[in-house]
């Protein structure tokens, strides 16, 4: 009988904690992203049970010869989407990741944008044969209902955030989350030990799970600090189609300017640093200002934005193995994962 592989059998083998590797292969915790992927390709190499159907990071063409668990008349992952996914958005490295790790399964990995009517009339993109699927995986799908729609056509699904959940049923899929919370907090720490006492949100909360997520850490930081003056007056609702006309209009009429913003994301901060320039305001002189993504123009744009880290290719790993064992094995219990993120202190908030 083969004896199966643990947690502690991968630790001795690196010469590491127990703990360290619980960290790497539960995406727990903080590790640097080479230690992470040197414990996750120990683990395919030894064959650790939630690594076993797939021979991650090996690259030989042992690799590429291997059966594929798809079935032969499914052998399409199609990925969709509501809109263009440039290379700023960082479901860009995240793919990159995700399609090399499915390389060996065969398949062809298709991309679906899904229109405002298909999008109206829950109607999958008529591009997509499902009858060769064998399993999907979403970006930017946050209609609830269209992702109910896709639940229930009982093919294996991953959505990558989601719709709002607050006050829902579960979505009967996988999901797949950056860590939204602990670096806003930590964020909103730094900005009062730094003397903000006004700290505000921009964005909007409804656009999708993690939005919300983001504002419901920044609200609970703000009020652990008693800071609920700022709260109550500051929090700045949105939704409007012009999000940069809306933000500029909502920031011109606030009585008493915030000290700080915490942004939903990157763009958002961008449109919000835009918009205190043409209200005579600098950052990070007169306010701060903080996103999330940490997207290839946090780095140079003027003044180069503090924000929050994702790691895309830990989530396109992630991915991979959420989706693939949801084909493997489709009885599993509903998953949700959240994978780490880390906040980089920039120029916006005077660092």
């Amino acid at each position: 009988m083969t004896t199966k592989v643990t947690i502690q059998d991968i630790a001795n083998e690196l010469q590491l904690s127990r703990n360290t590797v619980s960290k790497a292969i539960n995406n727990t915790g903080v590790l640097a992203d080479a230690t992470r992927e040197k414990i996750l390709r120990k683990a395919a190499e030894m064959g650790y049970k939630q690594f076993a159907y797939l021979p991650l990071f090996q690259e030989d063409a042992a690799k590429t010869a291997a059966p594929s668990i798809l079935p032969s008349d499914k052998r399409e992952i199609a990925m969709l989407t509501t809109r263009f996914l440039n290379s700023s958005h960082f479901s860009s490295t995240m793919l990159d990741r995700f399609q090399s790790e499915i390389d060996h399964l065969h398949s062809c990995m298709t991309i679906h944008r899904i229109s405002l009517i298909e999008l109206k009339e829950k109607k999958l993109p008529s591009s997509l044969n499902i009858q060769r699927t064998a399993g999907i995986i979403c970006f930017e799908v946050f209609d609830y209902d269209y992702a109910q729609m896709l639940c229930d056509l009982d093919v294996p699904l991953l959505f990558v955030d989601s719709p709002v959940m607050n006050m829902r049923p579960p979505l009967k899929a996988d999901r797949l989350y950056m860590e939204n919370r602990i670096e806003i907090q930590n964020a909103v720490t730094h900005m009062v030990q730094r003397g903000k006492k006004r700290i505000s949100f921009a964005g909007d909360k409804n656009h999708c799970q993690s939005f919300f997520e983001r504002y419901m850490a920044y609200r609970d930081a703000v009020e652990h600090f008693g800071l609920t003056e700022g709260l109550s007056t500051c929090a700045m609702p949105s939704g409007q189609q012009n999000y940069p006309v809306s933000l500029y209009e909502t920031i011109r009429r606030f009585k008493t300017m915030p000290d700080a913003f915490v942004c939903a994301n990157d763009f958002v901060a961008m449109d919000l640093v835009k918009a205190l320039d043409e209200l005579g305001y600098s950052v990070p002189d007169d306010i701060w200002v903080c996103g999330f993504d940490d997207s290839q123009e946090a780095s140079y744009f003027a003044p180069r934005l503090t924000s929050i880290h994702i790691h895309g290719q830990i989530m396109g790993y992630t991915a991979a193995n959420l989706l693939m064992t949801r084909i493997e094995e489709p009885s599993l219990n509903y998953r949700t994962v959240y994978t780490e993120t880390n906040l980089i202190l920039r120029e916006s908030t005077g660092d």
